[in-house]
């Protein structure tokens, strides 16, 4: 699935909700789901800046594409990281770089992320873009 499937497939799970709730309900068991972070990886060079909570985002290549860890320690923002990781892990790096990332819009997440959420999120997709920007500039 191309980037863009992974995020109008979630976009239809979300629409399948009525309220934001449930939709945080769903966030939330999303990120229960989310593969555990070995905890060697939680280190301070792995911590994503400008988040309010602790968000710990860990990067690595296999087969010539770019997978992600993440862990965090509140429970809505790991389900906004499972998102994140769900939409561009698993692809190459260019793909990864270059992404139009609307989902958050999409779901209407937006409107309901604290200023300090929506910064929060702003950083992980930076990094998660920085990743693969490096990675994609090595020779």
């Amino acid at each position: 699935m191309t980037i863009e499937e992974i995020q109008q497939e979630i976009a239809e799970d979300f629409a399948l909700f009525d309220n934001w709730e449930d939709k945080y309900a769903y966030l939330i068991e999303l990120g229960k789901q989310l593969p555990p972070m070995p905890e060697e990886l939680k280190t301070e060079d792995k911590l994503v800046k400008g988040c309010q909570s602790k968000v710990w985002l860990h990067a690595y290549m296999k087969d010539g594409k770019l997978y992600f860890l993440a862990d965090s320690d509140a429970l809505i923002v790991k389900g906004i990281v499972s998102l994140l990781i769900k939409v561009l892990s698993g692809h190459k790096p260019e793909e990864i770089a270059r992404a139009n990332l609307h989902l958050i819009e999409d779901i209407g997440l937006k409107q309901h992320l604290s200023m300090t959420r929506a910064n929060g999120l702003v950083s992980m997709i930076k990094h998660m873009k920085a990743y693969a920007e490096a990675v994609n500039s090595q020779p």
